[in-house]
């Protein structure tokens, strides 16, 4: 029951954004993701390096890569630490503000992949539809994420490949109350300096 109900809690911060965001998911716009594509999230604490995964979550994936290219995840932070369960950045500026991310994208959380640790899923509101740019890297794995006969769950469209030792590093800091957030914040922020694509090995 704890485990749902952080589940339930992840992604309050992301709920803000809903007001902000538009009201239906839409395809992301430009060429469909295709082959093996890397990325390397640079942080204030170290990098660490993401393969996604089209073949499985094409629609996230695209989506994806169009924030990557257009800066959207510059300066941004992880804002929200639970050891043992995930991280989760993106969405929020240095000041604590909320970038818009106007585009959401169809759930593809059924996509036979499954949170397990070190993958990298799609944050979202409770709707289910709900997902922009904000995204989680599973410390822990998280079978309360994935979805059922009963709920959507959350979609993963990728997976760590270089840098775990630094994603459970950004996993371990302290945390507690910051800028809007009551608790699971980190005291010393994480800053997400830049996300650019990388050749794939």
């Amino acid at each position: 029951m704890k485990q749902l109900l952080l589940v339930l809690g992840l992604l309050s911060g992301a709920v803000i954004q809903t007001s902000i965001a538009a009201d239906s998911p839409t395809a992301p716009a430009g060429p469909a993701a295709t082959g093996a594509a890397q990325v390397q999230v640079v942080t204030s604490v170290g990098s660490f390096t993401i393969e996604l995964l089209p073949e499985r979550a094409p629609l996230t994936v695209a989506q994806f890569l169009k924030y990557v290219d257009q800066g959207q995840y510059n300066g941004t932070l992880f804002h929200r630490i639970i050891p043992n369960f995930v991280i989760q950045g993106g969405g929020f500026d240095a000041n604590y503000k909320l970038k818009a991310a106007p585009t959401k994208v169809v759930n593809e959380s059924g996509n036979g992949l499954t949170n397990l640790r070190g993958t990298v899923g799609l944050a979202r509101p409770s709707e289910p539809h709900g997902g922009d740019c904000q995204f989680y890297v599973n410390l822990f794995d998280n079978a309360a994420l994935d979805p059922n006969q009963t709920r959507w769950g959350y979609a993963v469209f990728g997976k760590i490949v270089q840098g775990m030792d630094v994603v459970d590093r950004i996993g371990n800091v302290a945390t507690g109350a910051r800028g809007p957030f009551k608790e699971d914040a980190p005291l010393q922020q994480v800053v997400i300096e830049r996300i650019e694509r990388v050749a794939a090995p």
